[in-house]
């Protein structure tokens, strides 16, 4: 493909490494980053611009990187004519509003868990007192990219959910609008996704397993992300089940990007939790790792309607996230404390599988930026789970970054996972 002009458009900075990538394919790249906490991210490697609207004229391709009104100025350019990447207000929705979402896809015949929505945290604990059962609270809106919000009930009568409820009333009432209480059932926690072109669904399809968690073996705070493992496939029952039945909305949508919902799926069927209709993050940074296709053809094809053949690898991917301190926790004190301009230092200059999330180009040397502490997804790529694994976890050891911490168990639950898919029949 001749060279292109990108300007990619950021809330929080999350897709420096993809416009990174499109630059080193050889094609022009300006990036916007509009959270003000967030700014120095990409710094010295990626060109940034303060006003981007006024770069619009100068851009082949816009490409926009979450919901959150997103969707709002994707939709308003591409009626203007121009080639985007990104959502609609509708997509926005789907995302933004848990219960929105859910009422979509049960209105397009998928079976849905029972779930209930909430403006009053007393609503709530009466209704939790009133009806005794193990329960996901999951907040609406803005608040729930604060993933540590995100609470699965334990306890059959719902004394966790009580607690749990209670201190949110008391400490997040401002920023908690609206919020889901969904009931918890269980099963493989798996989810299905796809790049959409404006008018149909590419193949292969991503089949991937989130770790939300803090910690090896599922337990701590839940996170934005800690790590995920992944493989490509031909659409299978999860897919024909859930995103499948939605292609003809999307298509009326004219959304172009990627779109994934996260599934619980037991021997009884298969129940959607969420939707995810953006890039995800690490999820893209990993989802290189198995994608032939340079990305930068793959972004203009999606925005310019093309049915691009998508080609990937066979086998697995797994991605690790690097992090340091307060992440998952917002805490700036301590950021500036412990992480801020924290140099990482590789070994050796080998790069491979690395994806550079927060941080930033200083003198040739890599420093951590902005204030979360997502500072790198490391990953690996082979035929099996087990040496993907083993492959990110080696090249992590090439990473010398002081206060670093990371999970030690992405891909292991696949053992188990993979077989309950295969004995069930969804894979």
């Amino acid at each position: 493909m001749e060279r292109k002009k990108f300007l990619f458009v950021s809330y929080g900075a999350l897709i420096s490494d993809i416009a990174w990538t499109v630059q080193k394919e050889g094609h022009g790249v300006k990036y916007h980053i509009k959270d003000e906490t967030q700014k120095d991210i990409a710094d010295g490697f990626v060109p940034k611009v303060e006003d981007w609207e006024s770069e619009i004229g100068w851009a082949d391709v816009v490409v926009f990187d979450d919901v959150l009104g997103h969707g709002t100025m994707a939709k308003r350019l591409r009626e203007e004519g121009k080639p985007v990447v990104g959502g609609t207000p509708y997509t926005d929705m789907l995302e933004d509003d848990r219960s929105f979402g859910q009422e979509e896809l049960k209105r397009y015949g998928v079976n849905i868990i029972p779930q209930w929505k909430f403006s009053s945290f007393d609503e709530a604990i009466s209704f939790v007192e009133n009806n005794p059962a193990r329960y996901v609270v999951k907040p609406s809106g803005e608040a729930q990219n604060k993933k540590q919000l995100l609470y699965v009930g334990e306890d059959e009568t719902g004394r966790d959910v009580i607690q749990i409820l209670m201190h949110y009333k008391n400490v997040w009432s401002e920023k908690i609008r609206e919020f889901q209480l969904q009931k918890r059932i269980s099963g493989v926690e798996v989810a299905v996704g796809a790049f959409f072109n404006g008018r149909e669904f590419l193949h292969p399809i991503n089949v991937n397993f989130e770790h939300k968690k803090l910690f090896p073996g599922n337990i701590g705070p839940a996170t934005g992300e800690m790590g995920t493992s992944m493989f490509w496939s031909p659409p299978n029952k999860i897919f024909h089940s859930t995103l499948a039945k939605m292609e003809s909305k999307l298509a009326e949508e004219g959304y172009v990007g990627y779109i994934d919902v996260n599934c619980i799926v037991n021997n009884n069927g298969v129940y959607p939790l969420e939707f995810t209709a953006r890039f995800g993050y690490p999820t893209v940074f990993i989802q290189q790792e198995g994608i032939l296709n340079p990305f930068g053809e793959l972004l203009h094809g999606l925005a310019s309607g093309e049915k691009t053949q998508l080609r990937t690898r066979s086998g697995f991917q797994v991605g690790v996230r690097v992090i340091v301190p307060p992440y998952p926790f917002t805490d700036r004190e301590a950021f500036e404390t412990h992480s801020k301009e924290a140099v990482v230092i590789f070994k050796k200059q080998n790069y491979d599988g690395v994806h550079f999330e927060d941080v930033k180009k200083v003198d040739g040397e890599w420093v951590v930026a902005g204030d979360t502490g997502v500072v790198l997804t490391v990953c690996g790529c082979a035929a099996t789970m087990r040496k993907a694994s083993d492959q990110a976890y080696k090249r992590i050891g090439n990473i010398i970054l002081p206060n670093m911490y990371y999970r030690r168990d992405i891909g292991e639950r696949w053992v188990e996972d993979g077989d309950r898919l295969r004995t069930w029949g969804y894979i």
